[in-house]
C-alpha cells in the first residue's frame, strides 16, 4: 500500500504519519485567530515540523458546525503566504492544503503543496475531481453528511459505519473514474462531520472495517466535540476544546490500533509520542 504525494512516497505498513494542523482562520473551533497572521502560522508550522509532524495541513476556511463559507480570493489570501513561508524555510516539508475549492487546490499545488485534503470528497466543487486528477497530487477523500449549517439538526443514523462504508465506496469510484490515480488516495471517515456523539464512537470502534478498501486511512479526532462529551462526563458538561488534549490522544491511539495510517492532530509532540507506543504495540502483535 502506497501514498504518492508529489515528489514524496510513503509505503505502508510503517509507523503512523502525524499530520499537524495549521488553521489560518479567525473562527476554527479550537485555535481560530491564533494563526491568522501569516508569519505566526509559518512559525507554528515550523514548530510542528520540529516536534515530529511529517505532514503539515494548512487550511484557510473553518468547517466547524455553523461556519460561514469563505470566498476563494480570501481563502487564497490567507493560505498562500503561509505555504510560501513554510517552503522557503523548509523546502522538504510535505504540505497538505485543506480545501474543497478547485481554484485553491490548483494554486496551492502550484506553489508546492503535495496533498489536497477535501472534506467534501469532491462533492462541493464539481471541478475538484478533474483538477486533482490533472495535478496528480495526493488526495484525502473525507466522508461528510450534509453541509456545516445542517449538522446540528441531522437525525442519528443507527448504522453509521455501514453508511460511511457505502458512501466512501461510491466517492472512491467517482475519484478513480475521474482519473485520480489509486496510489494518490487516502480515505477519511470524517469524525464529527455530520456525525453526532452517538455515531462517532461506533465509527471509531469499527474503524478497522475501512481497511477492506485497501487504501491508507486518515483519522481526525483531535479536540472534537465527541471527545469533549466523554472527557466532561464527571463534571456533568462537555469539556471545552481547550481541555480535550488527553482525550484526543486516547482517541488517536484507538484509531491507530484500529488501522489508521495518518492521524491529523493539533498537538503534535504528545501525538508523536503516543503514536510511537501504539505502533510498538502493533509491531509486537505482528500488525506492522
Amino acid at each position: 500500500m502506497k501514498l504518492r504525494a508529489g515528489q514524496f512516497e510513503f509505503v505502508f505498513p510503517r509507523p503512523a504519519l502525524v499530520m499537524g494542523i495549521v488553521n489560518v482562520t479567525p473562527d476554527s473551533f479550537f485555535d481560530g485567530g491564533r494563526f491568522l497572521d501569516a508569519q505566526a502560522a509559518v512559525d507554528h508550522a515550523l514548530q510542528l515540523v520540529e516536534q515530529g509532524a511529517e505532514i503539515i495541513d494548512v487550511g484557510g476556511e473553518s468547517t466547524r458546525p455553523g461556519a460561514l463559507p469563505v470566498a476563494e480570493p480570501e481563502e487564497l489570501r490567507r493560505v498562500m503566504p503561509v505555504l510560501h513561508g513554510i517552503l522557503q524555510a523548509r523546502p522538504e516539508t510535505v504540505i497538505s492544503v485543506d480545501t474543497y475549492k478547485a481554484g485553491v487546490a490548483r494554486a496551492a499545488v502550484g506553489a508546492g503543496a503535495e496533498i489536497v485534503n477535501d472534506v467534501s470528497a469532491f462533492q462541493w466543487d464539481p471541478e475538484m475531481g478533474r483538477t486533482c486528477a490533472e495535478l496528480q497530487c495526493g488526495v484525502v477523500l473525507m466522508h461528510t453528511r450534509g453541509q456545516p449549517e445542517e449538522w446540528r439538526n441531522l437525525s442519528r443514523d443507527p448504522n453509521i459505519t455501514e453508511l460511511v462504508e457505502h458512501d466512501l465506496a461510491n466517492l472512491l469510484l467517482i475519484a478513480l473514474h475521474g482519473g485520480v490515480q489509486r496510489p494518490r488516495i487516502v480515505l477519511d471517515p470524517g469524525f464529527g462531520f455530520g456525525k453526532n456523539f452517538e455515531e462517532n464512537y461506533p465509527l471509531l470502534a469499527h474503524f478497522d472495517r475501512l481497511q477492506r478498501f485497501g487504501f491508507p486511512l486518515l483519522a481526525g479526532t483531535s479536540r472534537k466535540s465527541f471527545v469533549g462529551r466523554s472527557v466532561g462526563q464527571r463534571a456533568g458538561k462537555d469539556a471545552p476544546p481547550s481541555e480535550r488534549l488527553y482525550g484526543s490522544v486516547a482517541a488517536m491511539v484507538a484509531s491507530i490500533l484500529r488501522g489508521a495510517h495518518v492521524v491529523r492532530v493539533h498537538d503534535v509532540k504528545p501525538a508523536v509520542e503516543a503514536a510511537a507506543v501504539a505502533d510498538a504495540v502493533l509491531a509486537a502483535a505482528g500488525g506492522a
